[in-house]
Formats: structure tokens, sequence, C-alpha cells
């Protein structure tokens, strides 16, 4: 079977990898042509445009940094779905609102195309080493289609069910993932202050209830202070709990929790941290700390 797969961004870059370390026949196309360059040199194709890479895969992936990046790839005049056959399976790695997903659900159906949303986690570490939880909304038959080549580039794949459960079930993953490192930016902010180190805290936190994989994955950074240029940057959770905050108010649930939380990304967005790790998020809480 031959695999497409568009965008080599931090997350794209390493899942390709896999696919091509790991046995796929595997075409990419990236918008930097230098990128194509590379992942042909190590044996891969490259084509030249969108609509090149899906009339000659069986199989089209895509991840891609944002909504409005995602819309254009799969809806646009000579895109993804455009450009598919009856009968292709295409997914969608990007982390997206439900509106998007449904939108490809329906313009792939009216083609007879299969669209497979299978947002991942696990940052750019669990892509560079094949590591990823893959969530899956979408037909049994387009499902089992394309699992060979998500277990190439994941351990943890999981069917969620019809077109969208996979992208809510990423929505649901994230808010919990800005929560829950905001929360453990707020540890920290205590421990400093009381003169407890962060590391035991972290040691401590692990075998107990307060533990999480937030605090596991923080603890170091934030003891180092190591947020610069960070390979799970802030960009990304900012357009997450974007998205998540917009879902909530459609939806009419009070997630204050994730407003509130929102409003610390944003924060950060605003300073010029664009590409700081997200457990940087400690430095707006001893800043309003500072204030208080």
């Amino acid at each position: 079977m031959s695999v497409g797969f568009i965008g080599l961004g931090n997350m794209g870059q390493g899942m390709s990898d896999n696919l091509l370390a790991k046995g796929a026949s595997l075409t990419v196309f990236t918008r930097t042509r230098s990128k194509i360059d590379t992942m042909v040199a190590k044996g891969a194709k490259g084509a030249d445009s969108l609509q090149e890479l899906v009339q000659g895969s069986d199989i089209v992936l895509a991840c891609l940094p944002d909504v409005e990046t995602c819309r254009e790839a799969f809806l646009g005049e000579n895109g993804i779905i455009d450009s598919a056959t009856a009968g292709q399976v295409v997914v969608d790695h990007s982390t997206v609102d439900l509106k998007t997903t449904r939108d490809c659900a329906a313009a792939a159906s009216a083609r007879g195309v299969y669209f497979l949303d299978a947002p991942i986690s696990g940052g750019s570490e669990g892509a560079n080493n094949g590591t990823l939880s893959i969530m899956v909304g979408g037909e049994d038959h387009a499902y089992a289609t394309a699992l060979n080549e998500f277990e190439r580039m994941g351990t943890y794949v999981r069917h969620m069910g019809p077109s969208g459960a996979g992208t809510a079930m990423k929505l649901i993953n994230q808010l919990l993932t800005g929560v829950n490192n905001a929360t453990a930016a707020e540890a920290w902010a205590l421990a400093n202050s009381a003169n407890v180190d962060i590391t035991a805290a972290a040691e401590i936190l692990n075998v107990s209830f307060g533990g999480s994989r937030m605090v596991e994955r923080s603890a170091p950074i934030a003891k180092e202070r190591a947020f610069p240029n960070s390979g799970s940057p802030v960009r990304t959770i900012n357009k997450d709990m974007g998205i998540i905050a917009d879902l909530a108010e459609a939806e009419g649930l009070a997630l204050g929790l994730a407003t509130y939380t929102s409003g610390l990304y944003r924060e950060m967005m605003e300073q010029g941290k664009s590409e700081h790790d997200i457990a940087g998020v400690l430095e707006i809480v001893e800043q309003r700390s500072s204030e208080a």
C-alpha cells in the first residue's frame, strides 16, 4: 500500500520518519521544499503538490498546524478531498474543532471517500519514538485499512467511534493537559516559595494522589527552567484551549477551569513566548504572585 504524508512540522517529521523506517512506501509533501528533499534522501518519494500526492497514494495522512491550514488542505480546490477518488482513505491527524472535522467528513462522503479524524498525543518525543497515542473517529472499514500505518507511528491506537469521536477525544485530552499543566506550575511555585526541591516533590507526588503525567513531565523542565525553544510549544496548547473554549460556549458547558487556564497560556503568547515549553506557564504564575 502506498502512503502519502502531508506536513513535516514538529509532529509530522517524526511520524513520517517512523512510517519510512518501518517499511511504508512513502510519498511526502510540505510547503518547505528542503524538508521534502531531506525525506527523499532518506528513501521517500517527494510530491510537488497536494494533488500529485493524493493521486499517487492509496492512503493519505496529514498532520497540520492549525484549523485554517487544515481546512485549506482538505477542503480547498485541488486539495486532499477534491483530488481523492471513491474508496480512498484520507486521514486528518491535526487537532481541530468539531466543525472542521464534520465538514471534512461530509465533503469526503459526497465524493465516496473515507475520512478519518485521528488526532495524536505524545508530543514531539512520541512522534520521534513512534510511541504516539492515536484516537480515531470514522467508519470501521477505513479504520481497518489505516490501522497498519497508525501502528507504525503509535503504540496505543484506539477506534473511538464514528466520525468526530477522535477529534472530541483529543479535545478532552487537551483540556486535561492544559489544566493539569497549569496546576503543576502552581505546585512548583508553591514548592519554590516553601523551599521544597521540585525534583524531590515530583518523586513524592508520582507515588501519591497528587501525581499526574504532567507533574512527571514538567518537573525537570521547571526545575532547570528550560523553557525556550521547546518541542511542545505553548502556541499549540494555546490554540487547542481556544478551540475548547469555543466548543464549551457552543455546547453551553461551564468549563471554568479551562477558561481560566486558557488565559494563562494566552498571556504567555502576548509576552512573545509562543515557542516556550508549556511548563513555562510557571513564569506567569510567578508574575501574578509578585503582583498580588
